[in-house]
C-alpha cells in the first residue's frame, strides 16, 4: 500500500485559500515562493512580515494595526505581538449582517433551527446591552455551564463585545469539577441551560446551578437558557440566592431594540478566554488566552489550513469544555457557518454524525481520533449509507490518528477528501501542526507543521534532531497565541514553570514526536507517559497503533509500572463485549507487537478490564493509572468523565507477579 492516501488535483490547489495567500505575500514582500516549504520557511524566518501579511490577507477588524508587529522578539515568554493595535474579538465574527446562515444547529431529541448572520448580532448586541446594565466591564469573567448551542455562541459574543472574559465547561460536570474552575476565576455572570440531552435521557442542570451560585459568591446574575423544556419557567426552578438573581436568556437577547451592536476596541492581548488544563494531577490550571492572539491564530489555521471559504459549513464534534469548541466558533471570522451539534455520537446509533453531514451540506466534518477508530470497529460505512457530496475534509485530533483509521477513512467514508489530523491543544488554543488542503496525505502523518511555527523535535540535551529521530516537541520563535499568562500567577512564575523550564527559553509542550522526510510529523504519545524498559523510550501511541488493530480490543491503555529496579511494559484492554482475555489472544497481540513494532514493546502483563477512565474530551489518563496502579492517589477525579473506572486497576493480582 502506497504511503500516500490522496493528492490534491490541480484545480484543488488553485481554489485553496492558501495558494491565494502565497500570491498575496509574493506581491506584497516581492518574493518568489513556490510552494509550502518554501512558504512555510519564510513564515518562521521573516514572522513578523508572515503575521503582518496574515493580517491584512483575512482583513482584520480593527481601530487600529499599529506600525509595530513584534516587540522583544528574542523573549520566551516576554514577546509582544501587535502592541499598539486595538480590536474586539467579537466584531471580526460578527462582521457579516446578512440573511444567510451563521448557525445551524442540530440536537439528539430532534430539535433543529438556524441563526442568520443578522439575527446573530442581533442577539449578541441585545444580550451585551443587558450584559452592560448589570455593570459588566472588560476584564470582568463571565462563565458559561452550557451544552454546545447557539446560545452558548451568542453569550460567548456578548461577553467578548464587552471586553469580559469567558470561561465554559459542558453541563456533564459534576460540582466538584465545575467549583474547581469557575471557583478560581470568580465570575460575576453565569450562564447555564436548564439541562441537557445526552445518549437518550434529559439530564436537569438547574439544581446543581443554584448549588454553584450558593458556592461561588462573585456571581450576581445567573442567565438561563430554556433548552430541554422540562420547566415553563426555567428561573422559577432556581433555588437559594440563584433564584433572586436569575433571569431569562430568551428575554435579555431578544429586547426588541435597533440599536447597534457596540464593540471595545481593546489591546492585543486583552484576555478573551480562560482555558482550563485536564486537572486530573490536580486543580486545574486556568490559562489566559488574549483576544488578538487567539483571532489571528483561528483564522490562519480555518482559512488556510482547512481551506474555509465563505458560507462553507464546517462541523466539530465537541463540548463546551473542550478547547475544539472555542476554535470551531472562530470560522465565523472566515465567513464560515457553523454546524453545532449537541448530544452523544453514538445515539440512537453510530451514524448521527453522518446523519447531520449528509443533511446539512457538510464540507469539513472534524471529530476525535477514538471517534474514528470506533466507527471502524463498530462497521460503519457512511460510503455505502449516506450521500456527502460537498465533503472536502475530515479533521481529526484529541490523539493521534493511528494509519489504520486513515485507511478507514478513505475506504469507508469519502475517496477525494483531505484527512488532516491535527495536534496542539488547550495550552496554545491552536495546532502546532495540522493539515493542508494543498499537500498530499500520508499514511500516520500529521501533513505539515503550521504557517508560524518553528516546531522542533529536541533530544534531552537541547539539540535539535534530524527527522525520524524521537524527542520532544518544542517551538523555538514566539508565536501570537501563546497563553498571556495563568489566572492569578502575578509574577509569572507557573506559566514559566509549565513550559519553559526544560529547555531555556524554547516552548516545551510535552509531546513526544518525530518530523518527517515529507515536512509532517508523526506523534507517539505525551512526553510525561513515555514508557522506558531498560532505559530506551518508547512512546504509548507506538503500542496503540498495534493494538487497536484487533477486532477484539474496543480501546486499550498501557504504562510503565515500577518493577524489580526497572520499568515493565503493562498493558490493558477493553474486549468486546461477551470476550475474555485468555492466552491466545494475549500471545497474538504479543506476537504482533513485535513483529510490528521491537521486543522492547512487547507488554511483560496484558489486562482485561471493563472500562478505560479518560477525560471529558475523551483523552484516556495513562498519569492517573499509573498512579492507582502504584499505590497512590489521584487528586481530582472530577476531572473524569467516568471516575469510577480508576477503581478497576486498583490492587490487580495480575501485576503482583
Amino acid at each position: 500500500m502506497s504511503n500516500i492516501l490522496w493528492r490534491p488535483s490541480a484545480e484543488q490547489v488553485a481554489s485553496a485559500p492558501i495558494e491565494h495567500f502565497r500570491a498575496f505575500v509574493n506581491e506584497r514582500v516581492g518574493l518568489s515562493i513556490q510552494n509550502y516549504t518554501q512558504l512555510h520557511a519564510w513564515s518562521v524566518d521573516s514572522s513578523a512580515d508572515f503575521w503582518s501579511c496574515m493580517w491584512d490577507f483575512n482583513g482584520i477588524v480593527c481601530e487600529r494595526k499599529g506600525d509595530t508587529v513584534l516587540s522583544n522578539g528574542n523573549a520566551m515568554p516576554g514577546a509582544r505581538w501587535f502592541p499598539d493595535a486595538r480590536l474586539n474579538y467579537a466584531a471580526n465574527l460578527l462582521r457579516r449582517n446578512d440573511n444567510s446562515d451563521a448557525i445551524v444547529f442540530k440536537s439528539e431529541n430532534g430539535d433543529q433551527f438556524s441563526l442568520s448572520h443578522a439575527q446573530l448580532r442581533s442577539q449578541v448586541a441585545s444580550l451585551s446591552r443587558a450584559l452592560r446594565a448589570q455593570g459588566v466591564v472588560a476584564g470582568d469573567r463571565v462563565a458559561g455551564f452550557v451544552p454546545n448551542m447557539p446560545q452558548a455562541v451568542v453569550a460567548m459574543l456578548a461577553s467578548a463585545s464587552i471586553g469580559a472574559v469567558w470561561s465554559s465547561c459542558s453541563p456533564d460536570f459534576g460540582l466538584s469539577g465545575v467549583l474547581d474552575r469557575f471557583g478560581q476565576i470568580e465570575p460575576k455572570i453565569l450562564f447555564a441551560a436548564d439541562g441537557y440531552h445526552y445518549a437518550g435521557k434529559t439530564h436537569d442542570s438547574l439544581k446543581l446551578v443554584s448549588e454553584l451560585t450558593e458556592r461561588i459568591p462573585s456571581v450576581e446574575q445567573v442567565i438561563v437558557f430554556n433548552y430541554t423544556e422540562r420547566h415553563e419557567h426555567p428561573t422559577e426552578n432556581l433555588s437559594g440566592r440563584a433564584k433572586t438573581i436569575g433571569a431569562s436568556f430568551e428575554q435579555l437577547a431578544n429586547d426588541g431594540l435597533s440599536e447597534p451592536l457596540v464593540t471595545e476596541a481593546l489591546p492585543f492581548d486583552h484576555p478573551l478566554f480562560i482555558m482550563f488544563s485536564s486537572g486530573t494531577t490536580g486543580k486545574p490550571k486556568c490559562i489566559v488566552h488574549g483576544a488578538g492572539g487567539t483571532l489571528l491564530q483561528h483564522v490562519k489555521e480555518h482559512q488556510l489550513h482547512v481551506g474555509v471559504q465563505a458560507d462553507e459549513k464546517i462541523f466539530f464534534f465537541t463540548t463546551c469544555g473542550w478547547m475544539m469548541w472555542n476554535w470551531l466558533v472562530s470560522g465565523l471570522a472566515v465567513g464560515g457557518t457553523l454546524l453545532l451539534y449537541d448530544g452523544s455520537p453514538f445515539y440512537p446509533d453510530g451514524n448521527v454524525v453522518f446523519d447531520f453531514a449528509q443533511s446539512s451540506g457538510m464540507h469539513y466534518l472534524g471529530t476525535s481520533a477514538k471517534f474514528i477508530d470506533a466507527c471502524n470497529k463498530a462497521g460503519i460505512s457512511p460510503m455505502t449509507t449516506h450521500q456527502l457530496p460537498q465533503l472536502k475534509s475530515v479533521l481529526s485530533t484529541g490523539s493521534p490518528l493511528v494509519p489504520e483509521s486513515f485507511d478507514y477513512v478513505y475506504e469507508k467514508i469519502a475517496k477525494n477528501i483531505c484527512v488532516s489530523s491535527m495536534s496542539g491543544g488547550t495550552d496554545i488554543l491552536s495546532c502546532f501542526a495540522l493539515g493542508n488542503p494543498t499537500l498530499p496525505v500520508v499514511r500516520g502523518e500529521l501533513q505539515c507543521i503550521g504557517l508560524g511555527m518553528d516546531v522542533q523535535s529536541y533530544s534531552d540535551d537541547g539539540q535539535a534532531l534530524p527527522n525520524d529521530e524521537k524527542g520532544e516537541l518544542v517551538c523555538v520563535k514566539p508565536f501570537p497565541s501563546m497563553p498571556v499568562g495563568f489566572f492569578n500567577d502575578a509574577n509569572g512564575a507557573r506559566y514559566h514553570a509549565a513550559y519553559f523550564d526544560r529547555f531555556d527559553n524554547v516552548w516545551c509542550h510535552g509531546d513526544y514526536i518525530s518530523l518527517t522526510d515529507s515536512a509532517g510529523m508523526i506523534i507517539y504519545g505525551r512526553s510525561d507517559a513515555v514508557l522506558n524498559p531498560g532505559g530506551v523510550r518508547i512512546g504509548t501511541a507506538e503500542i496503540y497503533r498495534q493494538v487497536e488493530q484487533f477486532d477484539e480490543v474496543v480501546e486499550s491503555l498501557v504504562i510503565g509500572q515500577s518493577w524489580d529496579n526497572d520499568v515493565r511494559v503493562v498493558l490493558f484492554v477493553r474486549l468486546r463485549e461477551s470476550l475474555k482475555l485468555n492466552d491466545e489472544l494475549i500471545d497474538k497481540l504479543k506476537k504482533h507487537i513485535r513483529t510490528h513494532a521491537t521486543p522492547r514493546h512487547v507488554p511483560a502483563r496484558v489486562v482485561q478490564v471493563e472500562d478505560i477512565p479518560r477525560t471529558r474530551s475523551g483523552k484516556i489518563v495513562e498519569l492517573a493509572v499509573r498512579k492507582i496502579v502504584h499505590g497512590e492517589s489521584v487528586d481530582n477525579i472530577d476531572a473524569l468523565a467516568n471516575p469510577e473506572a480508576l477503581a478497576l486497576f486498583k490492587d490487580r493480582p495480575e501485576l503482583a507477579v
